[in-house]
């Protein structure tokens, strides 16, 4: 058996159906672009038949690109087959997704059907798929419970009429790992041309267990996995792309790979987080802001004296530069002695100990220690116990019919300096106006806005993240006027530049 596994992506199809997350053609082509880098082998790129929107999203996405397949997905109707088929015409590579419900509960209640109709109505679907193109792919919809028995047959009879993927669902995330491992087993063990097609899960994570589902399926033979990136997709999302992918990387030992770029993941996670405006949790596996994050005294002596202690993947292998050491009160001396390091001083063992107990009295009252409360806590003097850059004033023009323009003045050291530039919106105009004022080339990374509890009126909490020339800055603000907050918070970032 062949050690690759494919990875289909369904990112634009499965993925873009949680409330709120729809895409324009332009966006789906970004996505598809960078998908492309990052290495899948297989985009579904729509579902053709729904809508104008999707048929052109399918068409544009198959110019786009040219090394991944380009899928379509469809119900086990003509028609639905018919459109795909057309949206896909200017596909390099392109393949049909075809299916039906197997499961008791949809051939009864969703159907209306009985089992050896559905088994014909598979294999007509899949012969009218093979009319038009040659990479057919069927999915027994609710193939989790699905009995193991009549999935076989079910399976059989569509290989048999010309499908070379066959996709083994769990629906609705139901399934156990053992479970839906034993599933594929049954069907290696017992659909008679099973060699003839690749076997495919495709799990949803309704009890946690998508990846592991995921996994346990390729253990027993499935050679596609079918993902998307961050786990989205409706209720509690699919399989995650990156976790399958790092989980296969990691343990060498099953022999098995991919072709993806793992270098590209977070890069591929924030676009779609972006684009979606669906927020990566920070706990979130391999992608989440905390996922090489240490806080704990004990997590980070073991990280700081030889990364594997704690880390069993290298955070560049997934685009992240480095591991984050957050100093908080359980933090222990190992942390606070590394970061006091790096910012140049070096204490003795006696001297450390003071000044340990000073970084705990501060981190019992402040959530985030900063590097400007570190020099505080060494006794170095600073000119001045404030921020550097200061706002003195702030006034946003922005409305439907309006320009957005903003006027920013910020003092420093003394002397108070005025910018005003126009932008995108509010925040856009004041982020051009001060990186007007400080003449730097600086790049926003992140930002976010938190509510501290609920309202319209609530006090809200902004972190941003900037670039300078390779280095990271972070900033943090919160004011009930999250255009200030916003601000103050860039500045606070910038202010940091030396």
């Amino acid at each position: 058996m062949s050690n690759k596994v494919y990875i289909f992506d369904t990112t634009l199809r499965d993925g873009e159906q949680v409330p709120g997350c729809q895409l324009n053609t332009i966006e789906k082509i970004e996505v598809a672009k960078q998908l492309e880098k990052l290495g899948v082998d297989i985009i579904e790129a729509g579902f053709p038949v729904s809508s104008p929107g999707d048929f052109n999203s399918v068409v544009e996405i198959s110019k786009a690109v040219s090394n991944p397949t380009i899928c379509a997905l469809t119900r086990a109707v003509k028609k639905d087959i018919e459109v795909a088929a057309d949206a896909l015409k200017f596909a390099k590579k392109g393949r049909i997704h075809t299916g039906i419900g197997t499961s008791f509960y949809h051939i009864n209640y969703k159907l209306n059907s009985n089992p050896e109709e559905i088994i014909q109505r598979a294999v007509e679907a899949v012969k009218y798929a093979r009319n038009f193109i040659d990479d057919v792919e069927f999915y027994a919809e609710d193939a989790g419970r699905t009995d193991n028995e009549y999935l076989a047959r079910v399976v059989e009879a569509v290989i048999a009429a010309g499908a070379t993927t066959i996709n083994i669902p769990d629906t609705t995330g139901y399934c156990l790992p053992q479970e839906y491992g034993e599933k594929i087993a049954y069907l290696m063990n017992n659909v008679p041309n099973v060699d003839k097609a690749i076997l495919s899960t495709h799990c949803h994570n309704d009890l946690g267990m998508a990846t592991a589902n995921s996994i346990s399926g390729v253990l027993n033979g499935a050679r596609q996995v079918e993902v998307t990136v961050n786990g989205i997709g409706e209720r509690a999302g699919n399989t995650s792309l990156e976790e399958v992918a790092m989980a296969i990387k990691s343990h060498k030992d099953l022999d098995l790979e991919t072709g993806i770029n793992s270098k590209e993941i977070i890069k591929s996670s924030r676009l779609v987080s972006t684009l979606m405006r669906m927020p990566v949790q920070p706990n979130k596996a391999i992608v989440g802001r905390n996922a090489f994050a240490h806080s704990s005294g004990i997590h980070q002596d073991g990280v700081l004296k030889n990364r594997e202690n704690y880390e069993i993947i290298d955070p560049a292998e997934v685009g992240v530069k480095e591991s984050s050491i957050v100093l908080t009160a359980r933090s222990g001396r190992a942390a606070l002695k590394h970061r006091l390091q790096v910012l140049g001083y070096d204490f003795e063992p006696a001297e450390l100990d003071e000044v340990y107990q000073r970084f705990l009295d501060l981190a019992d009252k402040k959530k985030d220690i900063t590097d400007e409360d570190l020099q505080i806590l060494a006794g170095r003097e600073q000119e001045q116990k404030n921020k550097p850059l200061q706002l003195e004033l702030l006034q946003v023009i922005c409305g439907k019919s309006t320009v957005p323009t903003a006027t920013v003045q910020v003092s420093f050291n003394g002397d108070v300096f005025t910018e005003t530039a126009s932008g995108n919106g509010p925040i856009d105009a004041a982020f051009t106006a001060i990186k007007a004022l400080i003449k730097r080339r600086v790049r926003l990374e992140e930002f976010l806005i938190q509510a501290i509890t609920r309202g319209s009126d609530d006090l809200g909490k902004v972190h941003v993240q900037v670039e300078h020339q390779g280095q990271t800055y972070y900033g943090f603000a919160a004011h009930t006027d999250i255009i200030t907050a916003s601000v103050e918070a860039f500045l606070d970032a910038v202010g940091k530049i030396a």
